[in-house]
């Protein structure tokens, strides 16, 4: 009988000569950060449907939060390195990672990008470290895929701005300190985005419960009736649907790797069984059928890495395009999600059981191939107003 390595492996061992020292020494603090600290938590949490409000903390004191942004306490990174953090977070579980993915891509980032010098130094530091947790409202009860038609407005009244809408589907909000919130002006009908702050009048954050998917990443809603927020909170550098659609360009880069790290813990998890369950006495892993779902896998996770690590360089270099973000992110959620039903198949009965965690990764994938939107074809679906 040969020997059978039963070795933990990683399904694509991480080239040095393509990963810079600084970004090696950036995965693997990731790394044992989320091996040692939010892998022990995750089983239960997914059961109770809990978030735990430390583990922001916990991030900001490694330095995860707004990674890329340069000052007010963030180490300003490469992309790349950035990606290999959401692979490394997304590897425990997809709401982790995605609680991240708010706070850098979709609550600091518009304010890096759009908001006053005073904005900057008021909240970056604050979310760098943890202290304060942020959320992104643009998706509404009636408009998800349809942002130009949302029904949130805001009305200049007496030197404030006056809100009136509701956000749905809005990570973190429930826990939240700060909101991004994106409202069509009464007076232009043009969409700018707000800082709106926990305890302002007529502010609410109800909880959405009963979810099968994301379980461990806390969601509810953004309530705002006759909410009054100062003219300084406005961001002021941006106008139209271009605000929000950057945010969640920079959101699509980190999901397109952090649904590889999801698929690499499904194919060792299951490569392990596969070397441990017997049956018809041999290891389930000699039959070719085994072998062939494993070598698939491992071809779709090798190439989808290379296409993250190649945008993320021209993201470095300033040559990435939308386009290139929203391709990979689509590829890499629809492989991600097929790798993770196949590598189920493979545990047979036991893959439905979460202590084997295959079939929480999948029921998460599904939902990261639907969120932040999918772009194909030249024709304008939205009208940018």
């Amino acid at each position: 009988m040969p020997i059978i390595s039963r070795r933990n492996i990683n399904t694509y061992k991480d080239s040095k000569s393509e990963l810079s020292e600084e970004e090696v020494a950036i995965r693997d603090t990731a790394r044992k950060y989320c091996q040692e600290k939010l892998f022990p938590r995750i089983l239960e949490a997914y059961r109770q449907e809990r978030f735990d409000r430390e583990i922001i903390s916990e991030m900001g004191e490694l330095g995860l939060l707004g990674a890329t942004i340069k000052g007010y306490g963030c180490p300003g990174i490469s992309s790349v390195a950035y990606g290999l953090i959401a692979r490394e977070v997304e590897r425990v579980d997809s709401g982790y990672r995605s609680a991240m993915s708010v706070q850098s891509s979709l609550v600091m980032h518009p304010i890096y990008s759009f908001g006053t010098d005073a904005q900057k130094e008021k909240y970056l530091q604050k979310l760098a470290e943890g202290k304060i947790v942020g959320s992104f409202g643009l998706t509404e009860p009636n408009h998800g895929s349809d942002p130009a038609g949302m029904r949130t407005f805001s009305q200049k009244k007496n030197g404030v701005y006056v809100l009136n809408g509701s956000k749905t589907w809005i990570t973190n909000s429930p826990i939240a300190d700060i909101f991004i919130v994106w409202a069509k002006s009464k007076e232009d009908n043009k969409i700018r985005g707000f800082i709106l702050e926990k305890g302002m009048k007529g502010l609410s954050t109800p909880t959405i419960k009963g979810k099968l998917s994301l379980r461990a990443s806390i969601t509810g809603m953004i309530v705002m009736d006759n909410v009054e927020v100062p003219e300084e909170n406005l961001l002021p550098h941006v106008e139209g649907l271009k605000g929000p659609f950057s945010c969640l360009n920079n959101a699509r880069y980190g999901i397109a790797w952090g649904v590889l790290g999801s698929s690499e813990f499904c194919f060792s998890e299951a490569r392990n069984y596969s070397l441990d369950r017997e049956q018809f006495g041999s290891p389930l892993a000699r039959f070719q059928l085994v072998q062939k779902k494993f070598a698939d896998a491992n071809t779709e996770i090798a190439l989808g890495l290379q296409a993250c690590l190649r945008v993320g360089r021209l993201k470095d270099e300033g040559k990435a395009v939308p386009e290139m973000i929203s391709l990979i992110k689509r590829n890499s959620c629809f492989k991600a999600l097929e790798i993770a039903r196949s590598m189920r198949e493979i545990l047979g009965g036991n893959g439905i059981s979460d202590e084997f965690h295959i079939i929480r990764h999948e029921q998460n994938l599904v939902t990261t191939s639907t969120y932040e939107g999918k772009a194909i074809t030249g024709l304008q679906a939205f009208t940018a107003s």
